[in-house]
């Protein structure tokens, strides 16, 4: 399995034009347990983890978008897990999933690219960049584009990325502080998410974003969900601060339930991550009222 190691951005998208075959590795978490397993072969490989220009991040008005001044955030599909818990992800929510992200040894190799990459309908940052309305930026020799995460991925471990194209990074607008990721797991390390939720709650842009994982072939939005507490905001006004009622919060977890499209397997039944996803939104619900 020959590989090309890089240093360069231009270096690493010559080599992926040059080999239609080849796969990008960083920290090759995803990537060689499938080799290992006999899942995936690979014929050519091109070493991306000492190339710079993906290991951006970066917070400020230099990415705002339009006429409003937005601070924009933007992470590089080479940071890893690590510098995010270190150097600050710039979202609480993905902080939060950053952190539960395998053993210590797992989060010092694997990156944001690779998690967005691989698809993985567990994958922990996923719902966090669903819930953010987060943008993927794709970049090939022929150029950049920029794909919505809601329409990036396609199927468990699909996604819209052409084989010459590297996730160069995510970019969201700046959500404030009421965010959190909830996962839920056989054990409290070193899991797979049984099921896993992003709830964030902008304020500043009358928006709210709640994303599932581990619960169906993709992320999830849990659209009603958002549209009751939506709803249930905009009565109480985005700005006062109370905790919703045992009723409120049932609703909620209700509908978040009701959005799932789990199925059983050796982590869990579907009946179970319906009931785990009720049980950790009423509660992210409950948290993040009292924080707008």
């Amino acid at each position: 399995m020959p590989v090309q190691v890089v240093r360069h951005l231009d270096e690493a998208l010559d080599a992926l034009a040059a080999m239609p075959r080849a796969e990008p590795i960083a920290g090759g978490t995803d990537l060689m347990v499938e080799i290992n397993f006999g899942r995936r072969r690979v014929s050519d490989v091109v070493a991306i983890d000492r190339v710079d220009e993906l290991k951006e991040l970066r917070t400020g008005r230099e990415f705002r978008v339009g006429a409003g001044g937005d601070t924009r955030i933007r992470v590089g599909g080479g940071v890893t897990y690590t510098q995010l818990l270190t150097d600050g992800a710039g979202s609480v929510a993905l902080w939060e999933a950053s952190r539960t992200v395998g053993s210590p040894q797992i989060r010092n190799a694997g990156t944001i690219g690779g998690n967005l990459a691989t698809s993985s309908p567990a994958g922990d940052t996923l719902p966090v960049f669903a819930a953010l309305d987060a943008t993927v930026v794709l970049r090939s020799r022929e150029g950049e584009r920029r794909v919505k995460f809601g329409e990036f991925m396609t199927g468990p471990k699909r996604n819209v990325r052409r084989r010459d194209e590297l996730v160069l990074a995510a970019e969201w607008d700046d959500a404030g502080p009421a965010q959190t990721f909830i996962k839920v797991g056989t054990r409290n390390a070193m899991v797979i998410a049984v099921a896993s939720l992003a709830f964030v709650i902008d304020a500043a842009r009358r928006r709210v974003g709640i994303a599932l994982g581990s619960c169906g072939p993709t992320i999830i939005r849990a659209a009603d969900a958002e549209r009751f507490a939506q709803g249930w905001l905009e009565e109480r006004g985005w700005d006062r601060p109370r905790r919703p009622t045992e009723a409120e919060r049932g609703e909620l977890g209700r509908l978040v339930a009701a959005a799932a499209r789990p199925i059983d397997d050796v982590r869990g039944t579907a009946a179970y991550r319906r009931h785990v996803l009720a049980v950790i939104a009423a509660r992210a619900f409950d948290r993040l009222a009292v924080m707008t």
